[in-house]
This record gives C-alpha cells, sequence and structure tokens, in this order.
C-alpha cells in the first residue's frame, strides 16, 4: 500500500479518528503529548463546579497576556504569560509563572516601547505550544482572574484553538466587573486609576507578571469588601454580578 504523506495522510487519519490523531501525528511526539495534555485539563474544566466553593478557600490564578496587537484572529501573537497563585485573600507572591513567547513574527515598535520586549528578546523563547502548555499545567482547574480580561481571553482562546483544537472551558472572573459593581460612579476602570485608588504600588506596568501581581493585590481588595458583605461563595458573587 503507498504510504500517504502530507494533506491525504491527516484527511484519512481523521476520517478514522477525528481532529486529534490526525494532527497529533503531523506535530510529533512532542508537541503531541502537549496537546493532549492541553485537551484533558479543558476536559477535566468541565466536569467540576466551583460555585459553590466558599471564596475564602477558593484556589484562583491571576494572570495577564502582553501581545503584539489587539487581534489574534488578524495575525496578532501572545508575546508573554504572566500568573500568581491565590487562596482566598492570600497571594502566593513566590508562587507564580512567568515565560515570553517567540511570536514568529516582529513585534510592532508600539509594543516595544509599551512592553519593553523586544524582538531579540523572543527570538529564542519557547513557542506558543510549549508556553501554552506550562500556563495550563500551572493553572490546572483553577479559576481564572484577569483585569479587562476580554482581551487575554480571547488570545488564549484562539491559542488554545490553534494549538489544540479546543476552546477555553475556565471560568474567568474580571476584576474591572468586580470594581464596576463595588463602584458604580468611577469615571474609569482603567487599571492605573484602580491601582492608585487602592494604594498599591504601580511597578513594571505592561510586564504580564507586574501586572499579575498587582492585579492579584487588586482583587485581595476586592474580595476583603465582598466577603463583608456576606457574600461567600463564587456563585453568589456571579449573582450579584450579573444583576449589574
Amino acid at each position: 500500500m503507498k504510504e500517504q504523506k502530507g494533506v491525504g495522510r491527516m484527511w484519512n487519519l481523521y476520517k478514522m479518528g477525528g481532529f486529534t490523531p490526525a494532527i497529533a501525528s503531523m506535530l510529533g511526539s512532542q508537541n503531541a503529548q502537549q496537546m493532549a495534555f492541553i485537551r484533558s485539563v479543558n476536559k477535566e474544566q468541565r466536569k467540576q463546579s466551583m460555585l459553590d466553593t466558599p471564596l475564602r478557600e477558593l484556589e484562583v490564578v491571576i494572570f495577564d497576556l502582553e501581545t503584539t496587537g489587539f487581534y489574534p484572529n488578524n495575525g496578532d501573537e501572545i508575546i508573554s504569560f504572566g500568573a500568581v497563585l491565590m487562596q482566598g485573600v492570600e497571594v502566593h507572591e513566590t508562587n507564580t509563572f512567568y515565560s515570553l513567547v517567540n511570536p514568529k513574527r516582529k513585534i510592532p515598535k508600539s509594543i516595544i516601547e509599551l512592553t519593553g520586549i523586544t524582538n531579540e528578546m523572543v527570538q529564542d523563547a519557547p513557542d506558543l505550544m510549549q508556553v501554552l502548555h506550562d500556563f495550563m499545567e500551572f493553572v490546572g482547574k483553577r479559576l481564572l482572574v484577569a483585569h479587562a480580561a476580554g482581551h487575554d481571553k480571547q488570545f488564549l482562546n484562539a491559542a488554545l484553538w490553534r494549538t489544540s483544537k479546543v476552546n477555553l472551558n475556565h471560568r474567568v472572573l474580571d476584576t474591572m466587573m468586580v470594581a464596576k459593581w463595588l463602584e458604580p460612579k468611577r469615571d474609569s476602570y482603567a487599571l492605573d486609576d484602580l491601582l492608585e485608588s487602592c494604594n498599591i504600588e504601580i511597578v513594571d506596568r505592561h510586564h504580564a507578571l507586574q501586572d499579575s501581581l498587582m492585579t492579584a493585590k487588586l482583587w485581595q481588595n476586592y474580595l476583603t469588601r465582598v466577603l463583608e458583605r456576606n457574600i461567600t461563595t463564587l456563585g453568589d458573587l456571579y449573582a450579584y454580578l450579573s444583576k449589574h
């Protein structure tokens, strides 16, 4: 039987077993293992509900991404991941994740000026599949928290689909939404303004890890105020947020 190559072989594998073995066969064993792990974490996430978990005990991962622009479906790429673990109101500042990513494209000058990340810095960085695998391993089944989360969620979802053909199943809580609920009359909900109003020192803005650490302190502040309102579970918090 003639050996099939390229697209023909992939199409035949797809017909027999679906996308996963087809794509895995084209990627090589290491990427296939990484993709399988990402898919497994995502699948497990669908099975569990954390809505009844007390907020005082809830483990969350505060994260931030730096990117080449705003449109993942139009060629923009992730250039760094940052994250920190929290349990309840405690920030585990020594339990963090940070990595640059090789975007395999030039970083625009405006982004270099904003983030301090240069083309030279990312040229030897790991590729997206590797960093995404390591990031998802760090996250596990925990709730994700980010400020103005739409941007980060959009890029993370696009990265998961492109590398592993899965959508993000993790819940993502947006500290901006919490701020709007707690302080509905504010003029600005930009991270810098919220940090300043909470007396949180601003350090190395637009560095993914530093932004994650500062957002963690912001969530710490908000969670303390949420608990003072006798809102005890994540489900309760979502119920209040949905009304505003």
